[in-house]
């Protein structure tokens, strides 16, 4: 923790100090954070409509340029979910990594957080009239996004239905709220090691 103080910022310390773990995760639990931090990641780019671009950019903007690295350090970081395709990637995803990924996907979240709460809101009136959530524009572009990126990127034998691909792309959205408050580093972080 020494080595990173310089670059963080005071509130941006603390928030890295909220993200302790009792214990070390073990493989199991390691397997379910890397799933549970690619798909929020997925969730976002599906609602937002960015990429690796922006993601790097807030690592750079909350000094953790050198967990996350490069583009290609970043897919790397993202292939370690066992769900993934890929065979070229990385792994694994230590503890500093995961801590990083949470701050970057929370501020994501923060800076969005409108988008985020309109999305949720058109969500809980769309289930609240009973019609499908594809039938708002916002929404169905987001799950459409949201489908289409976890089709083409997740293994065959992690394909799940396509009411179940909308249902968990639900979960991630209303997740997004609660990650975009003030103590969202702590929910989700609570989320992964839980």
């Amino acid at each position: 923790m020494q080595s990173r103080s310089p670059q963080l910022h005071r509130h941006q310390q603390t928030l890295w100090q909220d993200l302790t773990l009792a214990a070390s995760p073990k493989v199991g639990q390691l397997d379910n954070i890397k799933t549970h931090l690619d798909l929020v990641l997925l969730a976002l780019e599906a609602l937002l409509g960015i990429g690796s671009d922006a993601m790097l950019k807030t690592a750079q903007e909350l000094g953790l340029e050198s967990d996350i690295g490069d583009r290609v350090g970043l897919w790397r970081l993202r292939q370690s979910n066992p769900l993934r395709k890929s065979s070229g990637g990385r792994k694994k995803l230590d503890v500093e990594e995961a801590r990083s990924l949470v701050l970057i996907i929370c501020r994501l979240a923060q800076q969005h957080q409108e988008l985020v709460r309109r999305a949720v809101t058109l969500l809980e009136q769309m289930v609240q009239d009973e019609r499908p959530p594809y039938q708002a524009a916002l929404l169905g572009d987001y799950l459409d996004n949201f489908s289409n990126a976890y089709q083409e990127r997740m293994r065959e034998n992690a394909a799940v239905s396509s009411e179940e691909l909308e249902n968990l792309a639900c979960k991630f959205l209303i997740d997004l709220l609660f990650y975009s408050g003030a103590n969202g580093h702590r929910r989700l972080w609570l989320a992964l090691i839980s």
